[in-house]
């Protein structure tokens, strides 16, 4: 199949409303030529509204969509020249799955002669390319999404609108497809707006994530800067795993549990205004401190070396994860804490340990 260039695309002051309810607020988002963009957030948010307004399904309230800087808001869903792959598979039970696949081509006239080649290209690239002659129920689920898939390429569209292709598969079809997705999605350089409510797929496949929120993109970035820099606490708990643990907040630091931690720089501009000029004063907090950020060490024993504080607690029970376990534990205040640690450390269940803080940035938010 040939390659596909990537086409940019900007939403620039993006608004949806449904009679009193807006579900897209003033939505800006550029996507460069080929990126993978995943729009990531939980239901409700307004990541589906984004992704049909793209495709024409919806109209926007206001505001504009610019495909190659052109803007696409009075063009039909026929002539936009987007591809787009639901969770459902939608194929045609009463035919096979080349012809399934060839369908758009031949809606667009295309020769018979081009059609085949075009179509086993297509299969031959989602690795399907045997089952040209079976029908739809003669696969299994991740076959038939592969087929969709296929379908939504076999034309060389513009760009390509995945909505949640995966949810109706199993965890083991789930992670090979979305794996075989991105690695399509480079070999093509087709630019690809990937909707989704799970995160893992999000952070695996996209060059950069849009966590939305009530109609808002809260945060846009590259996964590792979402995960390591959350801009807003709600991005801080939404992405990975974190333990909320009352703290108080002094300037830029914040401590818990005697341990003195600093505050990630977008935490601290939420707060600004609570206590006066420059957070002279000192704010109760609640702090997402990640698994990762914490060491268990022996009750009695010093810690870890360059950890700051420490919480005495005990252990209520451990998982082994392959590379690496997390214990939770209950502190002597009270609280449930995760900690991610090294396979080789083990702790028994009641142990009295002493929990320690590695010193990392944490976000906030006010309690």
């Amino acid at each position: 199949m040939a390659d596909t260039t990537g086409t940019p695309i900007r939403f620039e002051g993006v608004t949806k409303a449904y009679g009193d309810t807006t579900v897209l607020h003033g939505i800006d988002l550029d996507i460069a030529p080929g990126e993978f963009i995943a729009l990531l957030g939980p239901s409700g948010c307004g990541k589906t509204t984004m992704l049909r307004c793209l495709a024409g399904l919806e109209q926007p309230t206001s505001g504009r969509i610019l495909l190659a800087g052109e803007d696409i808001s009075p063009v039909p869903v026929n002539k936009r020249d987007m591809s787009v792959v639901f969770q459902a598979y939608s194929l045609f039970p009463h035919m096979t799955v080349a012809q399934n696949v060839g369908f758009g081509l031949e809606m667009r006239k295309v020769s018979k002669a081009e059609r085949a080649t075009r179509v086993g290209e297509a299969l031959e690239l989602v690795g399907l390319g045997h089952t040209a002659d079976r029908f739809a129920h003669q696969l299994s689920g991740g076959q038939q999404q592969r087929v969709a898939l296929a379908r939504a390429l076999v034309t060389r569209p513009r760009a390509l609108l995945l909505d949640e292709p995966l949810s109706a598969l199993d965890a083991k079809v789930r992670v090979r497809l979305r794996d075989e997705i991105k690695a399509i999605q480079m070999e093509l350089g087709i630019t690809t707006i990937f909707v989704t409510h799970d995160q893992e797929e999000a952070l695996a496949v996209a060059d950069r994530v849009a966590v939305m929120r009530d109609g808002v993109i809260e945060q846009l970035g590259a996964p590792e800067d979402l995960y390591r820099r959350p801009a807003t606490p709600f991005v801080a708990s939404f992405i990975g795993e974190s333990n909320r643990l009352p703290g108080v907040l002094s300037g830029e630091n914040v401590t818990i549990a005697g341990a003195v931690l600093p505050v990630l720089p977008g935490s601290v501009g939420s707060l600004t205004g609570l206590t006066g000029p420059g957070l002279a004063g000192e704010v109760s907090v609640t702090a997402f401190v990640r698994p990762e950020q914490l060491r268990l060490a022996p009750a009695g024993v010093a810690g870890v070396q360059g950890a700051a504080g420490g919480m005495p607690a005990a252990v209520v029970s451990s998982g082994f994860f392959g590379a690496h376990r997390r214990t939770v534990v209950r502190a002597n205040s009270g609280e449930m804490i995760t900690v991610q640690h090294s396979a080789s450390e083990q702790f028994a269940s009641d142990e009295q340990v002493q929990l320690v803080f590695l010193g990392d940035p944490v976000a906030v938010e006010p309690r």
